[in-house]
Formats: structure tokens, sequence, C-alpha cells
């Protein structure tokens, strides 16, 4: 444990599950009170129940503006301004062009996109200068991978995202970055739509072709977000950091 984060508050979206929640875990750690910003209300109270008293939570969807204005008011109301930000909130669904409709388009770019983009914009009054704004983006983004058109080119947007923000909210001091991890044991990996034959199969081909040999841990890539979050990372801006054992490199 340190205290990098003592005194400083931080928000997680998509926080009560998977990589988010390792993070609001590992900012903790470090000193940090954290806000878990999620959907379901069940796993938010468990999250905040297993994290302990340095961790609240608020009930918001990313998808739906009323929810995040309410939902950083709040957070304003009960813990001030923010220092940091993870835009994490996010869907994965994998499936052949051929079979993309309309909705599965249409919800993977809502909530991973739109959803992200206007978490940010809801949130800068409530940020202090010199924050750090970090996007959860995905190794898919520098590969191709059959299937993942649609989710890649969400992620492709996160990291663009940081990359343009980076340079319009410079004068505020505020740095914007993002973490791309590989596949990593997270929920998220059951949600893929596949059958369990067919996730296995892709998380196999996965790690044999990781240098590493393996899938992540929430929690590596948590330790990755926390250095941005903290003044450990002062001048890094604009930056993507690929947390996937290499698997992009290859």
């Amino acid at each position: 444990m340190s205290n990098k984060l003592q005194g400083k508050v931080a928000v997680v979206t998509g926080g009560n599950s998977g990589i988010g929640l390792a993070t609001a875990q590992t900012l903790v750690e470090n000193g940090a009170k954290v806000v878990i910003v999620g959907r379901n209300r069940q796993t938010l109270d468990q999250a905040v129940t297993a994290l302990g008293p340095q961790v609240t939570a608020v009930q918001a969807d990313v998808s739906d503006d009323k929810d995040l204005e309410r939902a950083f008011d709040t957070i304003r109301a009960t813990h001030g301004k923010i220092d940091s930000l993870l835009v994490n909130a996010g869907i994965a669904a994998f499936s052949p062009i051929e079979a993309v409709d309309h909705d599965h388009f249409d919800r993977l770019f809502g909530i991973n996109v739109k959803g992200a983009y206007f978490t940010v914009q809801k949130a800068l009054p409530h940020l202090n200068d010199d924050a750090s704004i970090v996007f959860t983006t995905s190794v898919v983004n520098e590969m191709g991978m059959p299937g993942a058109t649609v989710y890649a080119a969400t992620k492709a947007a996160l990291r663009s995202f940081a990359r343009s923000l980076a340079a319009e909210l410079g004068p505020r001091g505020i740095r914007v970055n993002a973490v791309a991890p590989g596949l990593t044991e997270t929920p998220l990996v059951g949600k893929l739509g596949m059958e369990n034959e067919a996730i296995e199969a892709f998380a196999n081909n996965v790690v044999s072709n990781t240098p590493l040999a393996r899938l992540g841990q929430p929690k590596e890539i948590a330790s990755v977000i926390a250095f941005l979050a903290s003044p450990d990372s002062a001048y890094v801006n604009g930056s993507e950091f690929a947390v996937d054992g290499g698997l992009a490199q290859t």
C-alpha cells in the first residue's frame, strides 16, 4: 500500500466488476476515495461491501445523459471535485459481419463510444485542473481480429478521443491517456455473444499467440491505471499503454 493518492477523489465507471472493480481496489490501496458507477444496484452494493468505507457507489447508465448529469452532481455534492476518472464502462460482443445488425452496432457504439464521450463531457465541470482521465480501450484496436469489427472500432474511437482530448484539455493540465488490455479474466469474457466452447477456443487461441502464454488478471491492468492516476505519470499525456502480455507485438 502507498499514499500516492491520499486525499484524492477517483471515479470509476463500470466499477462494479472486472477491471473497474480491481482498479477501484487498487486506487483505495493508494489512498484515494473512490466512487464506482454502474447500472446494477446489486453488484454495486456488493462491491462497496467488499472494498470498504473508502468506496461509495452511484447507480447510473452511461448511455443516458440525465443519469450522467445526476451521477456527477451527486459525486460533487458528497465528495467535492474529482481528481481522476476511469472511463471504463463498456460491453463486448463479437459477431461475423454477415450477422451484425443495426441493434448490435448501435448498442456497442451507444455504450462504448457515445457513453464514454459524454461521460467525459459531463464530468469536466467537476474535474480539478491537473486531473487524470483514463480510457479503457483494448488490444483489438491494434490488431485485426475476426468477429470483432464493431467492438474493435468502438475501442479505436476511444483511442482517438484520448489523443484529441489530451490536446484540448492540456491548457487545464488535465492529462488524458488510455490502457489497452489484452484478453483478461473478467466476467466480460463470458458475454461475448459466443457459445462456451467457442469462448474456450477463442481464449486458447489468444493465449497461444501471447508471448507470456496466459490471460491477464484485472489487478495487472489496474496497476497501470493507478500509475496514470498518480503524480508518477505527471508528464504522460495522450498515450496508450498496452497491457496484453505482448499480444499486439506478435
